[in-house]
């Protein structure tokens, strides 16, 4: 049965009843009219979009690059030595995408090419993995993680978790190369998929068959609740491998899993495609009308603590023909993560998450003209959030938290998001202005 999204009077009783997100933090500022987009609107998009450009086209030529995902803010100060230079791999199969909603082809193709050389390379591993992270600029052969000179050490440091590799990561980089294959075929390119803008000879199904390999191989979870784990944390030659499993890393591989099988009229890929939406399947608390986070590191137990807003919106966008019965998650999703008039990461409602509130828009957009006026008016308050350089925020407040560790030697939970300039927000923003589903590479409308 096709997903059946909330009706609008479903909408307006979760807004009374559950702490009101249509309500929460007054009206959106710089919001276009509720039928279509504003003048404003469409300024701000465009915006994004050239700062998008602009970045890509700061590394001359038509080679392959990463871009750095954080950007230092006046207000904030330098960042972190760990973030300096760093490209995470999920922002920038985010920002590929999100220049392909806007039709930037060809500087798509420079984010794609250095994914590609990612999965096809790396200075370790020839299994066919990506690390978490690499360094921004023109990639090197092979990609690079990012590092930094500790000086006081008097070492080249490089952070744990940003040379793993996390399974969710992975199949961002797949559904990137799968988007830009979709495009190379509609753009009437000739075999491997390479094309104006791009570096000669990209295959980029062939890359993606190389990441969802790995992913099938290596990363399978052995337990009886199935899907797939967390991944490896930390340095070669013997980096920790992660046994939890993620719902949202699940919904990555359903999704990637899935457009694969289309791509290639394989049917392997099929069968692990519902190995990941099985787990995802078992993950969804009919009780609280939420998706549970995953299992505890035993890869059995199910996680109970916390909501994530991910795990919560992504199935409606990555499964079209889920159950009817997931679309109650934008019930609870309203009452407990709104916070500033749009949306936080976590239940503790401490802030406003401007990657988590363009998702929202668009899952909201998802439910058609249900939804429609949300979609707008979250759209609106992220885009409100835009740094003088042109990227949009991470965040509202100088920090947020996410109530998640880092990796496994964390001891409290150190993973927050700060007030800094986002390529993954940004991009973000242009997907749902765009209605432009990262899931599946198709617009909503």
């Amino acid at each position: 049965m096709p997903l059946s999204f909330l009706s609008r009077r479903r909408l307006l009783l979760a807004a009374l009843a559950g702490g009101p997100l249509l309500l929460a933090g007054g009206a959106a500022r710089g919001g276009g009219p509720a039928d279509g987009p504003g003048t404003d609107e469409a300024a701000a998009v465009a915006g994004l979009h050239a700062a998008l450009a602009a970045r890509v086209d700061a590394v001359p030529g038509q080679g392959a690059v990463f871009l750095a995902s954080y950007e230092p803010d006046p207000a904030t100060g330098p960042l972190e030595p760990a973030l300096r230079g760093a490209a995470f791999t999920y922002d920038n199969a985010l920002a590929a995408m999100a220049l392909l909603a806007r039709g930037d082809r060809a500087r798509a193709r420079r984010l794609g090419a250095a994914l590609a050389a990612a999965a096809a390379g790396d200075r370790h591993y020839a299994d066919g993995r990506v690390r978490n992270a690499y360094r921004a600029g023109p990639a090197a052969t092979p990609p690079l993680p990012p590092g930094w000179w500790d000086a006081g050490s008097g070492i080249w440091a490089e952070d744990a978790t940003m040379v793993g590799t996390a399974t969710g990561n992975v199949c961002w980089a797949a559904l990137a190369l799968l988007a830009l294959h979709d495009d190379a075929r509609h753009a009437g390119d000739a075999g491997s998929g390479a094309g104006a803008g791009a570096p000669v000879g990209e295959d980029w199904l062939g890359a993606a068959r190389r990441l969802l390999g790995w992913v099938a191989a290596t990363v399978r979870n052995p337990a009886a609740a199935g899907g797939f784990a967390g991944g490896f944390h930390g340095h070669e030659p013997a980096p920790v491998r992660l046994g939890w499993v993620s719902t949202e890393h699940n919904i990555d591989a359903f999704a990637a899993f899935s457009w694969l099988a289309r791509a290639t009229g394989e049917s392997r890929w099929e069968a692990e495609a519902a190995e990941a939406g099985r787990l995802v399947a078992a993950m969804w608390d009919a009780q609280a009308a939420r998706f549970l986070t995953g299992t505890l590191p035993d890869g059995v137990t199910p996680s109970r603590a916390g909501s994530y807003l991910d795990a919560q919106l992504w199935p409606l966008l990555a499964f079209p023909d889920g159950p009817a019965r997931w679309g109650r998650v934008l019930e609870t999703v309203a009452a407990t993560h709104a916070a500033e008039g749009g949306l936080d990461f976590n239940g503790d409602r401490d802030g406003l998450w401007v990657e988590g509130t363009a998702q929202g828009a668009l899952a909201w957009r998802r439910a058609a003209l249900d939804g429609r006026v949300e979609a707008r008016r979250l759209l609106a308050v992220a885009l409100a959030e835009r740094a003088p350089g042109g990227l949009l925020q991470a965040t509202r407040a100088p920090s947020i938290s996410t109530g998640l560790a880092l990796g496994p030697d964390s001891t409290e939970p150190d993973f927050r998001y700060y007030r800094r300039p986002h390529l993954g927000a940004t991009a973000w923003a242009v997907l749902a202005a765009e209605g432009w589903n990262p899931f599946t590479g198709r617009r909503l409308d």
